[in-house]
């Protein structure tokens, strides 16, 4: 079943810390490209960026030093990753997270963001499933009936559930608004949208949509 009208990129990373700001640095990205409502383009890669690597960051996410220092360089993988994405939509678990983290390798090398719109599914999550005791991607996903295929805090796995909590919402709104196909650019406008009055700005903008729609 095709859910959205235009592809999504959802990307992850791993990184040593919470703010390149204050020198972290990536150490892992997955970008998972959705089409119609399926991943059908991947990109992965660890990530050397020569720094160390925190204690608590391989126990978290088990990325060790050695794996990192055998990886390729960033001045290697984020040209790649920025040339994936292109213009197409970018989304992410907290996206402000990865998109901060995103900008900021693109600017050490002078590349810029071209992605056309920014998606959170965490945000998205909370305004179309209100009232769920968390929406951290874990909890989420095993409330929504979606399964880590591996490990959780490694890229891909992370990158792979968020996508089909993405998937999974953008099938639930089509179901309930009648919409045949979900548009991303829809998708970055309810993030901005105040929760309470999501049902009232979806209901409006189907009509307007299911309205325009030839018959």
């Amino acid at each position: 079943m095709s859910v959205f009208d235009r592809p999504i990129v959802m990307l992850d990373f791993e990184t040593t810390g919470l703010s390149p700001a204050l020198g972290d640095r990536i150490t892992e990205v997955a970008a998972l490209r959705i089409v119609g409502g399926r991943i059908e383009e991947r990109f992965v890669s660890l990530v050397n960026c020569g720094v160390r690597i925190p204690s608590f960051i391989t126990a978290l996410t088990g990325i060790s030093q050695e794996m990192v220092d055998r990886a390729p360089p960033a001045a290697d993988v984020v040209p790649r990753l920025l040339d994936f994405i292109g213009g197409d939509t970018l989304a992410a678990h907290n996206a402000s997270f990865d998109e901060k983290f995103l900008v900021a390798e693109g600017e050490r090398l002078g590349r810029g963001c071209g992605h056309a719109h920014l998606v959170c599914s965490l945000k998205l999550s909370r305004r179309v499933f209100p009232g769920l005791p968390s929406y951290k991607l874990g909890q989420l996903s095993g409330r929504l009936g979606i399964a880590f295929r591996s490990a959780a805090h490694r890229a891909e796995a992370d990158a792979e559930v968020a996508a089909e909590v993405l998937i999974h919402i953008g099938r639930h709104i089509g179901r309930e608004y009648g919409l045949p196909r979900i548009e991303p650019a829809m998708l970055a406008a309810v993030n901005k949208v105040a929760a309470a009055k999501v049902p009232t700005w979806l209901g409006k903008y189907a009509a307007e949509k299911n309205a325009a729609a030839p018959a």
